[in-house]
């Protein structure tokens, strides 16, 4: 892994509470939509590198791997970027949201993501992160 430490562990725990996730989604809808889609569906052909050798968007939706990540990884992808944490020779248009988003704010964005799951790849994910 990169030069960020993971162990800034962020527990994301509030995907049941109604208020954090439509919190989140609204943060979501305006920060991250863009590339991830509205629906969370990611951009096409995602697994291959684009003509400028860049890896596209992921979808969060459960066809995606985002749910193969824990809590930590997670948070800290969105905090500080992908290079930040895998090292600066992968190459995504995934940048650090930490001047712009609170640690609050990408948990509450993390927390409407991982709402959208189905209850079993929720519980799943929620033990992988204990």
């Amino acid at each position: 892994m990169g030069g960020v430490p993971v162990a800034q562990a962020q527990r994301i725990d509030a995907y049941k509470d109604p208020a954090t996730v439509a919190e989140g989604k609204l943060i979501y809808d305006g920060a991250c939509a863009s590339c991830h889609g509205t629906n969370l569906e990611g951009q096409p052909n995602w697994r291959q590198p684009g003509p400028d050798g860049k890896l596209p968007a992921p979808p969060h939706d459960v066809t995606g791997h985002t749910w193969h990540h824990s809590d930590e990884h997670l948070f800290a992808i969105t905090k500080h970027g992908t290079a930040a944490l895998v090292g600066g020779d992968y190459q995504t248009d995934m940048r650090g949201f930490d001047d712009e988003l609170t640690d609050a704010q990408i948990k509450a964005v993390l927390a409407y993501i991982k709402s959208t799951w189905p209850a079993e790849v929720q519980e799943r994910h929620s033990a992988m992160s204990r």
